[in-house]
């Protein structure tokens, strides 16, 4: 299976389409607002989450690191993960392959977090757009893991920033083409980034019970 397919494939992609350039955007935009994060704050709980701070930025680099690895056999696995070893580091926390080095600090940290939003943004520039590879939440295509590891991106790092004390508001036309490819049943909206938030049961919106229970859709549709 030939990885020479880049840039050219998304510019075939309609508007529409997530693309490595959108992951890429996503991750820097997390990266560049986490940075102002006092040194002392990462212990902090992660808005709604029962992690800290410090264990979402690692469990959010295993997300893109574990969607990176599945597009990279030259078969791609249907059936279930590449069978990297997941594990939590103390009961309750995140189950990761990716732990980053606590002496390397918040610095070493979002470090860990580009480097792996990096390997998953090469993934999908260089996977063929007609592989398919597992996902919990569908067989999936290239498109649909930057979308993944779009959405894994945006909300988590609205949980960082809740717990870091940090304002965070993410481009409203990447937020749209998260929403039209991941969560298609969900209502179009003028402003889609509380969308996403209610999508993913962070938020509450209005007309709409707020969600308790929420998956994505990550098949390839059309």
């Amino acid at each position: 299976m030939s990885r020479s397919i880049s840039r050219s494939t998304e510019a075939a992609l309609p508007p529409s389409a997530v693309t490595a350039d959108d992951l890429d955007r996503a991750v820097q935009l997390s990266v560049s607002v986490l940075r102002q994060a006092p040194p002392t704050a990462w212990d902090g709980r992660a808005g709604s989450l029962e992690w800290d701070c410090w264990e979402t930025v690692e469990h959010l680099s295993d997300d893109l690191f574990a969607y990176a690895v599945q597009l990279g056999p030259r078969r791609p696995p249907l059936e279930g993960n590449v069978p990297f070893v997941w594990e939590s580091h103390r009961p309750g926390g995140p189950a990761n392959a990716v732990h980053a080095d606590r002496a390397a600090g918040p610095a070493g940290l979002l470090q860990v977090l580009e480097a792996s939003g990096a390997l998953l943004v090469a993934m999908v520039r260089t996977t063929p757009p007609e592989v398919r590879a597992h996902h919990v939440f569908g067989v999936s295509d290239p498109e649909g893991f930057a979308a993944m590891g779009a959405v894994e991106t945006l909300v988590h790092t609205y949980d960082l920033a809740e717990g870091l004390g940090l304002a965070w508001n993410p481009p409203a036309d990447l937020c749209a083409r998260v929403l039209a490819r991941l969560f298609p049943d969900v209502p179009q909206a003028a402003d889609p980034w509380p969308t996403l938030l209610w999508a993913t049961g962070r938020a509450e919106l209005p007309g709409h019970p707020r969600r308790t229970t929420w998956r994505w859709d990550g098949s390839v549709r059309g």
